[in-house]
């Protein structure tokens, strides 16, 4: 079964969404939702962009790419039409919340919504669930990067008096980070004010900063980014288990992939919200389910 796709955003995430999509072979692109909907880029040649997703015609899910900020309210409005979501939210400590504020939403529109699936949080916290359970008493660290952090990069770019931003995550050891970020000042901004407000924001508040101007964000730029995954504990009463989870990735084109396996799985869930740790890693994948059973367990 075909079902129609919406993508709400075209930047980072939406660009590399779009391409997931129409690589699939179980969604059709239903269109792409955007703020601006003026001359189109190029790879979006044949394909339907607005600013209502009502003009679209039917729509069965959607892929919100928009910044974390965005997805509350976003969220709301597409399950209030009864569409089922899925995004990228990427405030740990306020997932849960997100999770209790969308609910009732979801429910009362017959609808799903699986926030948070990205790759961390998201298949990483699959991840942390699968090697919790091999351990259960224990430790793990997460230790992100060098990378661009998606998140991040967002939120410097919205400082006031900058024209780029990028955000690296450089990984400390035992979960503890330290954040980089190369900003393309505006003609009439200082390096001291922008620091300053970006180590307010929450999202930069709580970790070592750095801040540093280019001449060019352009060249600069990487989207790769990575993670080290490690648990150690006791299984049973057996100590000295240790397990390492590692990858390399692009970060946009992983979220995106992984979003659109959650989209999948919308349609495999009772209304309401879930995270990824709460779907069955099989609802992820298209193909008859008793072949995916045959190939992978």
């Amino acid at each position: 079964m075909t079902h129609r796709i919406a993508v709400v955003g075209y930047g980072n995430i939406g660009q590399y969404a779009v391409e997931a999509v129409q690589a699939s072979p179980d969604f059709e692109l239903a269109g792409v939702v955007r703020r601006t909907t003026g001359e189109k880029p190029n790879a979006l040649a044949g394909v339907t962009v607005t600013d209502d997703v009502t003009t679209l015609g039917q729509v069965d899910v959607a892929l919100l790419c928009t910044p974390t900020r965005r997805v509350p309210e976003t969220a709301k409005h597409y399950l209030g039409l009864g569409i089922n979501t899925v995004d990228s939210f990427d405030t740990h400590t306020a997932i849960l919340d997100l999770r209790r504020e969308l609910m009732p939403v979801a429910q009362a529109n017959h609808a799903v919504s699986i926030i948070s699936a990205g790759w961390d949080p998201g298949s990483d916290s699959v991840i942390r669930t699968l090697l919790e359970a091999c351990a259960p008493k224990g430790l793990t660290y997460t230790n992100f990067g060098p990378g661009m952090s998606m998140g991040h990069t967002v939120v410097a770019k919205g400082v006031d008096g900058v024209v780029g931003a990028l955000s690296l995550t450089i990984p400390l050891g035992t979960g503890l980070h330290r954040r980089v970020v190369y900003v393309e000042l505006a003609p009439d901004a200082t390096l001291d004010a922008v620091s300053t407000a970006i180590k307010a924001d929450p999202y930069f508040a709580h970790d070592e900063t750095h801040v540093i101007a280019v001449p060019s964000i352009d060249a600069v730029e990487d989207k790769g980014h990575g993670v080290d995954l490690v648990r150690r504990g006791v299984s049973g009463r057996t100590d000295n288990q240790t397990f390492e989870f590692t990858m390399r990735i692009n970060n946009p084109a992983l979220t995106s992939q992984i979003m659109l396996g959650a989209a999948r799985a919308t349609f495999r869930q009772q209304p309401g919200v879930y995270t990824l740790p709460e779907v069955p890693p099989l609802d992820l994948l298209p193909g008859d389910r008793e072949e995916l059973i045959a190939r992978l367990v």
